[in-house]
């Protein structure tokens, strides 16, 4: 009698956590307290920004009942935010994320965790489109994890040629928008220059000797664009046309501003923007699985001031259409 018990008790113990791993659907959405930022501003164009990865603890998807990363969530899209809080009404979703440990993985273990993602910033993304949007202009936006899961809403919502037809850009930032992913969505465009719309912004910075991280891979195929020069060449880019490299803190503060910071090239195969004008040493990997000289952790702060200023440049071309 016991020993069944036992076996209902744990079969409802599974069932319940089966239900919690599913719950996040687009109702969870509609209360503004599971959004970092829920319609914040009142510019005419709409943000949808996904957070990058803040997870260290020892799982594979973010709880979203963890205050202290939650909090550490909240930070890290504070850090950006200055991009874009001067030209959008923002909107940013909690989501169980995956954790800096699921990175340890295989690709194909780490999609199964993905996945569990995708399902909460689809169900957003839903929820916002139904009930916030109101056929406004969208700007997508997120870096690293963040621009993975950009993709992934390209991909399934954004084949929708009335839908395509609101989206300014995409600033998909530290996550290759490789040539594969291309050709099996071409309705993705990469951005050929610094005013065309409904395009994808991506890149990803390193030193010019590397050759391979586990982010570029050194077989990797992929699209990018300079963000000081905005060709999509190799032609080399001055550090004077940097506006001002942006380096912040969770509260969104600018700690320090260094204009004519750098100046960057294409790597035109890997899609890579490469920085000759820095000692690599002054600016550490900080992720454990990254080489010296891979800049990822500052990919937008390099850029920080051109990226705002081309925010603007894009919607204005956009509503001038």
């Amino acid at each position: 009698m016991i020993s069944n018990f036992k076996k209902v008790f744990v079969l409802l113990l599974i069932l319940l956590l089966l239900v919690c791993s599913v719950s996040f659907g687009e109702n969870f959405y509609a209360k503004p307290a599971n959004w970092a930022y829920f319609a914040e501003g009142d510019a005419p164009v709409d943000l949808f920004l996904i957070c990058p990865t803040v997870d260290v603890n020892d799982e594979f998807n973010m709880s979203l009942s963890d205050d202290y990363t939650m909090g550490n969530f909240l930070g890290a899209l504070n850090m950006e935010r200055g991009i874009y809080e001067d030209s959008t009404r923002m909107f940013a979703p909690y989501y169980r994320q995956i954790s800096l440990k699921a990175y340890e993985l295989t690709e194909a273990s780490r999609d199964q965790f993905l996945d569990i993602a995708y399902k909460d910033i689809s169900a957003a993304f839903v929820y916002y489109l139904h009930h916030e949007n109101k056929k406004r202009p969208i700007i997508l936006a997120g870096f690293s994890q963040g621009a993975e899961l950009c993709y992934k809403l390209l991909a399934d919502f954004f084949r929708d040629e009335e839908l395509q037809s609101q989206l300014v850009a995409v600033y998909a930032i530290g996550c290759p928008l490789t040539s594969k992913f291309v050709k099996k969505n071409p309705h993705i465009k990469p951005a050929q220059s610094e005013n065309d719309f409904g395009v994808v912004i991506a890149f990803d910075c390193e030193a010019p000797e590397l050759t391979n991280t586990l982010l570029v891979p050194e077989d990797t195929e992929a699209f990018a664009i300079n963000p000081l020069n905005w060709k999509t060449d190799d032609t080399s880019a001055d550090k004077n046309l940097n506006l001002g490299a942006c380096f912040t803190d969770y509260s969104g503060t600018i700690k320090s501003e260094i204009p004519n910071f750098c100046g960057a090239y294409l790597d035109t195969k890997r899609g890579v923007v490469k920085i000759p004008d820095i000692v690599s040493s002054d600016y550490p990997p900080v992720v454990s699985f990254l080489p010296q000289g891979a800049y990822h952790v500052y990919d937008y702060m390099f850029f920080f001031r051109n990226l705002q200023q081309n925010i603007k440049t894009r919607i204005q071309n956009f509503e001038g259409r």
